[in-house]
């Protein structure tokens, strides 16, 4: 490849450093790059980073390293940060990552995956070092890591250097001896250590001395620095003050470090505490006099220059002494450093971290100009820290704003707080449509129009009131006052578990509610950039197929998918092929069903489609689900109940996916657990399709465990839900679960449920069950389980008990509970197993059996 993915750290930027070459440590961290991971945990002060970063400049290796701090627990900006690291040695490799987002999910992960897998050389050692790990806390961003760390390539080790031990799950690499730890004990300078530092520094205390600031210091790196620059200035034969170091750090750091620097050079420090990045170019701008800098450069130890980040790191403990001096800055001093600096991380792509040095400088103008450049559904945790900063914003802002409000009321809707979305949006309305008017009035009127449009459309399925078409004519008769360009297609409309989002059983309501959407459409479409085309009729589509229509919601879907394909509506467009998918399993028709998988697949490449992967995994994981394919679902989606942040009204069809995954694995309570966490969620998204869909799975699970009474009582729940508007399809798809049931159901002429219509429902999954079987069948090789698979593999009988107890995700203990073997027994033949297909883990044996045809039929 003509350029690496990691930066070079052969050479080093000149100046005046002090390092003390530490052979013991270095002995540790040589012996350490043969693992995959290793943790540098010690307290501030312990010479972590010199440590591992004297190493790596010597070490044969391509080195990255990425500088982390708290704004890293917004995974959005923990994104940015990481592209910036990769940046600086491949920008090649840094722009294909800027066009995926950060990774999620699983499938999100394994295309960034493959951007490493690309470029990385097997000829090549590789370092990746993660310093200050200790400020990350974000749940989804030590999930990446955790993930991303333990990916097994044999030539990069990961270090991290953190204060605390790393709130990660490695027992894995540790037990395989894929972990190594370097603490605070091993980083203590000895006292032969500390001399030989003493010596660097041209001081030779006499040995008691010496032996009385070893008692003092205790081998704490940053102490031993002081005590040695506090000797080296110190008059001729005077001694050595152990009170002076033990009592006030801080007074040391002033005496010493900063009382020599020209007052410019310390204004300008006490002012670089203010932000967090410290990129050279940055600090050259802020500075405006080159000098400043090439002194800072002579604080050494104290203000360090990273060549992977080209960035300068200031030391924790000097950094809160400079913390502490800020009151010396005048507020114009504080605001100017801010601005610059937010300028400068808008012109670099780091957007979280320009809204936020935006704030501080009160400049909220530019800030929301950052915003309205940020994706349309924002995650959660990103919507609410930009909602906080809307609410704490001066009420003069939205006076001079007009747009703000419309800014802060979107924030309001992703976050689904409806109610004071729609005050807000009224006040403004009723003030802009008294005011002068003007281009900034009208186009601040279709947003405010067009916001309350989609409230009202999102909050009908519960109010029952289609009567917000009228906010969409309004929108499209000030865009006509003064036409504007929308931009790239917009997607408000996130979809749902279900098209027809309907809270009502009652006949003819979802009609209503179609009808409203297809009479908003040819507003929205022209004042938002496309937005909704399509969804008419895939809701048409959607509620034909729940009633067993298929040739009917075809018709519709395809007609769906033409207009969504006009707009680029590819969320309308994901669900046209989810439910095709559906039909063509319907049918058996394989081919079609591969065919759709590509195009669903090739969805992933739209750049403004910004919960694509999410989705993809959600309705993929639909599929995979249904025809035994459980090794392809996401993993996440294997997981106990855990909310998407990314778009959470697609809640219902997640933990539909994960239920259908444990019914599929025979875990029937499992099954019921995830239910019932679906509805103490008490949610107004629990549309009347869902409800069938989930009391229809609870009845065949109560029935597998032999709880008829149970079984029955939810399928009249069901049936009672689904009459009034003749859905069927949520039991037909249930296959043979559903046929026995019936079948159980007729035998014991269960009362309310009449036989006619229990009749037509045992035929339709009996018929479906069959179709369902010839694709389920081109997953599984005519080649026998284990006896003879391909390249002759043969597992014996035993090997066999054990795989697939793997297969269907049993722990040792289980397994060996279920077979009847011991605990060493069973970890005896899964070395056996990985070693015959070649895996490394347990997802690798599940794979390449499923792949082999060996495991899944």
């Amino acid at each position: 490849m003509s350029e690496q993915l990691f930066h070079s750290n052969i050479s080093m930027i000149p100046g005046n450093q002090t390092y003390l070459e530490r052979p013991r440590i270095d002995h540790l961290l040589e012996q350490a790059m043969q693992k995959q991971v290793v943790i540098v945990s010690a307290g501030a002060g312990y010479g972590k980073t010199h440590a591992v970063y004297s190493f790596v400049h010597e070490y044969p290796a391509l080195t990255g390293w990425l500088q982390l701090s708290e704004r890293d627990n917004i995974s959005e900006r923990f994104w940015e940060n990481f592209i910036t690291g990769i940046s600086v040695g491949n920008r090649e490799a840094a722009e294909r990552l800027k066009f995926i987002s950060f990774p999620k999910t699983e499938r999100e992960f394994e295309r960034y995956m493959s951007i490493p897998q690309e470029e990385t050389r097997t000829d090549v050692k590789y370092i990746f070092v993660y310093d200050d790990f200790h400020f990350l806390q974000d749940k989804a961003v030590l999930r990446f890591l955790e993930h991303s760390i333990s990916s097994p390539f044999p030539n990069i080790t990961s270090i991290l250097i953190s204060r605390t031990e790393p709130p990660l799950n490695l027992m894995n690499l540790e037990s395989k001896g894929l972990l190594a730890r370097i603490t605070e004990e091993d980083l203590r300078f000895t006292e032969e250590e500390m001399t030989a530092y003493f010596h660097l520094l041209n001081i030779s205390p006499p040995s008691q001395t010496v032996s009385s600031i070893y008692y003092d210091t205790e081998g704490w790196a940053f102490a031993i620095h002081l005590a040695g620059l506090s000797l080296k200035n110190a008059p001729s034969g005077a001694a050595y003050v152990n009170q002076a170091l033990r009592a006030n750090i801080s007074k040391l750091i002033a005496s010493e470090i900063m009382a020599p620097l020209p007052p410019p050079v310390q204004r300008f420090l006490i002012k670089l505490s203010l932000i967090e990045h410290l990129a050279s170019d940055l600090l050259e701008d802020l500075a405006g006099d080159p000098s400043i800098v090439e002194k800072m450069k002579e604080l050494d130890s104290f203000v360090r220059f990273d060549v992977y980040l080209n960035a300068y790191h200031i030391h924790h403990l000097f950094l809160d002494y400079l913390k502490g001096r800020q009151d010396e800055l005048t507020e114009y001093d504080k605001k100017d450093l801010w601005h610059k600096t937010a300028a400068w991380c808008a012109a670099n792509g780091q957007k979280v971290d320009a809204i936020t040095y935006y704030e501080k400088a009160g400049d909220y103008e530019r800030l929301l100009a950052v915003v309205a450049t940020m994706p349309v559904m924002l995650p959660n945790r990103t919507a609410r820290m930009l909602l906080d900063i809307m609410e704490r914003a001066p009420a003069e802002i939205y006076d001079q704003i007009a747009h703000a409000h419309v800014q802060r009321t979107g924030l309001y809707l992703i976050l689904e707080m409806f109610d004071k979305s729609r005050e807000e949006l009224i006040v403004v309305i009723n003030k802009l449509e008294s005011s002068p008017p003007s281009p900034t009035v009208y186009r601040t009127l279709v947003g405010c129009y067009n916001l309350l449009g989609f409230i009202g459309m999102n909050t009908s399925s519960y109010t029952r009131d289609y009567n917000y078409v009228h906010y969409f004519e309004k929108a499209r008769r000030y865009y006509d006052f003064n036409k504007f360009e929308v931009g790239p297609p917009m997607s408000l409309i996130a979809l749902s578990s279900y098209l027809c989002r309907v809270n009502s059983e009652e006949a003819g309501e979802m009609e209503k509610y179609i009808e409203a959407i297809s009479a908003a459409i040819p507003y929205t479409s022209v004042t938002f950039g496309g937005c909704a085309l399509g969804m008419d009729d895939l809701c048409r589509g959607e509620l034909a197929f729940f009633r067993g229509d298929l040739a009917g919601a075809e018709q519709f879907i395809l007609r769906a998918h033409q207009s969504a394909r006009q707009g680029d509506q590819y969320e309308i467009e994901n669900r046209v092929l989810f439910y095709l998918l559906r039909i063509k399993a319907a049918q058996g028709n394989h081919p079609a069903i591969e065919e759709l998988l590509k195009q669903m697949e090739a969805l992933l490449e739209k750049e403004h489609y910004p919960t694509r992967f999410t989705d993809y995994d959600i309705l993929t994981g639909w599929y995979y689900t249904h025809v035994g394919q459980t090794d392809k679902l996401a993993p996440w989606l294997k997981n106990d109940f855990e909310e998407s942040d990314l778009n959470s009204i697609v809640f219902g069809l997640e933990i539909l996916v994960k239920a259908k995954y444990h019914l599929f694995e025979k875990r029937y309570p499992a099954v019921l657990a995830v239910l019932e966490s679906w509805e103490d969620r008490n949610s107004p998204w629990n549309f009347v399709l869902g409800r069938i869909e989930m009391k229809a799975l609870e009845a065949v699970c109560r029935y597998h465990l032999r709880d008829k009474e149970g079984a029955f009582t939810a399928l009249k729940q069901a049936c009672r839900l689904a009459a009034p508007n003749a859905v069927t399809m949520p039991f037909t798809e249930l296959g043979k679960d559903m046929r026995t049931l019936m079948e159980a159901a007729i035998k014991d002429r269960v009362p309310d449920l009449p036989l006619e219509w229990l009749e037509k429902l045992r035929l339709s999954a009996a018929g479906y069950a069959k179709k369902l079987f010839t694709v389920r069948e081109h997953y599984h090789p005519a080649s026998s389980r284990g006896g003879n698979a391909e390249g002759g593999l043969s597992l014996s009988r035993r090997e066999m008990d054990v795989l697939t107890g793997l297969y269907q995700g049993m722990t040792q203990k289980e397994i060996a509970g279920q077979f009847s073997l011991s605990i060493n027994t069973v970890k005896s033949v899964i070395r056996s197993i990985y070693t015959k297909l070649g895996a490394v883990n347990r997802a690798d044996v599940v794979r390449i059996a499923a792949a082999k045809g060996i495991v899944g039929t």
